[in-house]
């Protein structure tokens, strides 16, 4: 993802928070290490501000996520409570067209007088910071501390005067007409969105590429043209949009339609829908990878592995091709051994097969029938050799085939399935079970569910295990079952004796979604009964082969899968 969370989109986001000045803040948590969430009462409703100060995620919006908050709260969070808990937000402001935001409060401290506070919350990527100043601009408390030690620009410590982060005196774009622009721009040294992006406050290479895509040359009358013409629709009305480009995988968002997303797109109706859509899916991969890092990394390796071992074998078993050619040499000396004379170098004779002429290497030192011997010796071997490599090749294959499975579960596991697939991982033999573990007791299998628009149970296999269990244990004979066509994905069952179309359809949208392919549109599903459904002696766990298919296509939509994941939770709490 290119950073879309810029200084233009910061403006939009200031602009959709301004609701919230004369709301007051009645709760305030720290759920993780680098969350706030201020809950503010405003227009009798409750509003979660998130402020982020991730990495990779830093952000401000409103949120309709729930969050888990820690029983003792961090010390962090005890500061902004003292200073915040009941105050009113007076003021809610972006600094120039930077990412940074500033929120004033006006709230009363323990002998009743009024004091001000000011959030200041700085969208940096890896140096981001919320800092708490009073109205002197003193800082309180700051999220990270910086010491006169580790940072030479500037202090971030309870009771020194705050400081901005140092700027490199970039222009506000919106401050100058693309004529101006021309002033900053070299056409000799090329890339010019680089060049924008060096000179301009607040801009990310999304819209630097999109101002030099909106015309096919820039010159000095294009790039102004281009340039009116972006910033002109950065002043609309936002319309938030997710965009996914399916060859590459990456996804994308921003406030405004941008030409250069010309593949799949969704609008949201507010900026916070937008933003908690984006980050949601991510934080659970980030909390996965995080515990899973090791795994994804094993698997990887196993995978390349195998298909270099794949590409080996096959390379040898062209090799043994030769056999049939090596028989036949044999044989036409047999059938010649009266034209030989030790000492012969080659024979020349007539292939009957073909009536083509061949030349045949000799062994001079050796006799005719031992030369005969030799090419028949060569046969067997070769022979020999073909069927160990088959079997060989098969192996292999089958390897690949089950941890591209496994790298398939690997992207849309939670936290809970890791050791699930440890432990199956651990039972092939492809890793060493984990010392010192209890044997605990098995608990009962959780599969995934979701409920289809109209009414139907549908239930999909996260891993391998739970594969095997929906499919050969829990399922009904008669019960529809779905796997996307060669491509590595989960089982998905519906439970329902005669499913509509739109259940069908659905749950072959969720095989679409958990598989491989799940980024890309139009994904081939096959769906036949249970019945024919089959498992094969002696297959590794989740590998199946089935018959009397039929085949539909389907392209994942994210939002509604949520939704029928959230009909079936509410269901199951009824």
């Amino acid at each position: 993802m290119i950073m879309a969370f810029d200084g233009l989109f910061t403006k939009k986001m200031v602009a959709e928070l301004e609701f919230l000045q004369g709301g007051r803040i009645h709760k305030i948590n720290q759920p993780d290490n680098d969350t706030i969430i201020m809950v503010v009462r405003q227009n009798r409703k409750n509003h979660s501000l998130l402020l982020s100060i991730h990495s990779n995620f830093s952000r401000i919006h409103i949120t309709k996520k729930k969050y888990d908050n820690p029983f003792e709260p961090p010390m962090f969070n005890r500061v902004f409570r003292k200073h915040l808990d009941g105050g009113i937000i007076q003021a809610i402001r972006q600094i120039g067209n930077d990412r940074r935001i500033e929120i004033d409060v006006q709230s009363t401290d323990e002998l009743g007088d009024k004091i001000y506070r000011t959030v200041i919350l700085e969208i940096m990527g890896k140096h981001s910071n919320l800092i708490l100043v009073d109205d002197q601009r003193k800082i309180i408390e700051g999220f990270k501390h910086l010491t006169p030690n580790t940072n030479q620009f500037r202090t971030v410590m309870p009771g020194f005067q705050y400081e901005a982060p140092p700027t490199q005196n970039k222009t506000n774009p919106y401050e100058v007409s693309g004529q101006d622009v021309l002033k900053y721009i070299d056409f000799n040294k090329g890339n010019i969105a680089k060049q924008l992006l060096q000179h301009f406050e607040g801009f990310s290479p999304l819209i630097t590429k999109e101002i030099t895509e909106r015309r096919q040359f820039m010159t000095t009358e294009t790039l102004p043209a281009a340039f009116d013409e972006v910033m002109k629709e950065t002043q609309l009305e936002p319309v938030p949009i997710f965009h996914k480009n399916h060859e590459t995988g990456k996804e994308d968002y921003y406030f405004m339609r941008l030409k250069q997303f010309d593949d799949d797109s969704v609008t949201y109706d507010s900026l916070d829908e937008l933003l908690d859509r984006f980050y949601d899916a991510r934080g659970e991969r980030e909390r996965v990878k995080q515990r899973a890092n090791d795994l994804v990394r094993f698997v990887q390796q196993q995978l390349q592995k195998n298909r270099n071992k794949l590409v080996k074998l096959n390379d040898e078993y062209e090799g043994t091709q030769s056999k049939e050619d090596m028989q036949l040499y044999g044989e036409l000396i047999t059938a010649n051994i009266y034209r030989i004379q030790q000492g012969d170098a080659t024979l020349t004779t007539e292939n009957y097969y073909t009536g083509e002429e061949v030349t045949i290497k000799l062994d001079p030192t050796k006799s005719p029938s031992v030369n005969a011997q030799y090419y028949y010796k060569q046969y067997n071997r070769l022979k020999t050799r073909e069927h160990e490599l088959e079997h060989q090749i098969r192996l292999t294959e089958e390897n690949i085939a089950y941890f591209e499975s496994i790298e398939q579960q690997l992207a849309h596991i939670t936290v809970e399935d890791i050791d699930e697939i440890r432990e199956e991982l651990a039972e092939q033999g492809f890793m060493k079970q984990r010392q010192n573990r209890k044997k605990k007791k098995q608990p009962q299998m959780q599969l995934q569910t979701y409920r289809s628009t109209d009414g139907s149970t549908i239930y999909v296999g996260k891993n391998n295990k739970q594969n095997d269990y929906l499919t050969n244990k829990k399922a009904r004979k008669h019960h529809l079952w779905f796997h996307t066509k060669d491509i590595p994905g989960s089982h998905v069952v519906i439970f329902e004796d005669e499913p509509s179309d739109k259940t069908i359809e659905e749950a072959a949208m969720l095989s679409a979604y958990f598989s491989k392919a799940g980024s890309s549109g139009q994904i081939p599903v096959d769906y036949t009964e249970i019945r024919n459904v089959h498992k094969p002696s002696g297959a590794k766990p989740g590998f199946v082969t089935y018959d009397n298919q039929k085949t539909l296509y389907a392209t994942p939509d994210y939002d509604h899968i949520q939704s029928m994941k959230g009909e079936a939770e509410k269901v199951k709490m009824k």
